[in-house]
């Protein structure tokens, strides 16, 4: 089954095309990673699939629901934009954590607002709240930071702050977790520890889909790679395929880059 199905997904910015032509689809438990150069389209991607830009043409089809078609637009509630976007969870590079929030609140505060829309939430607000609490609590632990539940973003490290992100994504259980650099905004030595979290969750079956920089990881992690250049997809593969065999030139010199 499916997971994700991209079709036709086109975007511009003005004159400039970003996006021509994108079509891959992704089986429900496997890790995709998308690789490339800066500029090649591949944030612009994940901000489309996730809603966070509208593309100009194409579909989008999550866990078999249309969640994007430029040609069919129609008209749906507030519920209904969220209900959608929350099938897909996004953790960003630079963490976005809140900072008047302690890592339990930041983890639990989008499941809390989103549970004040169940029609049994006033009769059952202490019980609904504790239920939260106690997912996230269960999250941090997940990630290596129990210890760490009522600690504020500027008394963790840049890696706890992204773990955190990391649970605050899945407190929200999405279909598909999607990664933006998630290593870029951290000290080399800091990477290691993101890069095991989200080891652990490939090994949970979770649906991914990670942009990266990190070639080793990428090659470890993932079962099918996408290579993109110049907003499109020039090469796609197993990690073997990809990195063991690559077919054109324009791929062999972007992964001499990595091994000089």
């Amino acid at each position: 089954m499916n997971m994700l199905e991209v079709t036709g997904l086109q975007k511009s910015f003005g004159k400039l095309k970003v996006l021509k032509d994108i079509t891959f689809s992704l089986k429900k438990g496997k890790v995709l990673s998308v690789i490339g150069s800066s500029g090649s389209g591949k944030t612009t991607l994940l901000r489309c699939i996730t809603s966070l830009e509208h593309a100009d043409a194409g579909v989008i089809r999550v866990n078999a629901e249309t969640v994007f078609d430029a040609q069919n637009r129609k008209k749906e509630s507030a519920a209904e934009k969220r209900r959608k976007q929350l099938a897909v969870g996004l953790v960003f590079q630079s963490f976005n954590l809140f900072p008047q929030y302690t890592a339990l609140k930041n983890v639990t505060l989008a499941a809390e607002l989103a549970a004040k829309e169940r029609e049994d939430y006033q009769r059952n607000k202490k019980q609904i709240l504790a239920e939260i609490r106690e997912k996230g609590l269960r999250l941090l632990e997940q990630v290596g930071l129990s210890d760490k539940a009522n600690d504020y973003p500027w008394q963790l490290s840049g890696g706890q702050q992204q773990r955190v992100s990391i649970a605050r994504a899945m407190c929200m259980e999405p279909s598909i977790l999607f990664f933006d650099e998630p290593t870029s905004a951290l000290d080399p030595e800091l990477t290691g520890e993101i890069l095991k979290v989200i080891k652990q969750l490939a090994a949970t079956h979770m649906t991914m889909v990670i942009v990266t920089h990190e070639m080793t990881f990428a090659r470890e992690v993932s079962d099918e790679i996408i290579f993109m250049d110049n907003g499109v997809i020039a090469e796609q593969g197993t990690p073997d395929q990809i990195f063991g065999a690559p077919k054109s030139e324009r791929l062999r010199v972007f992964l001499n880059k990595f091994s000089d």
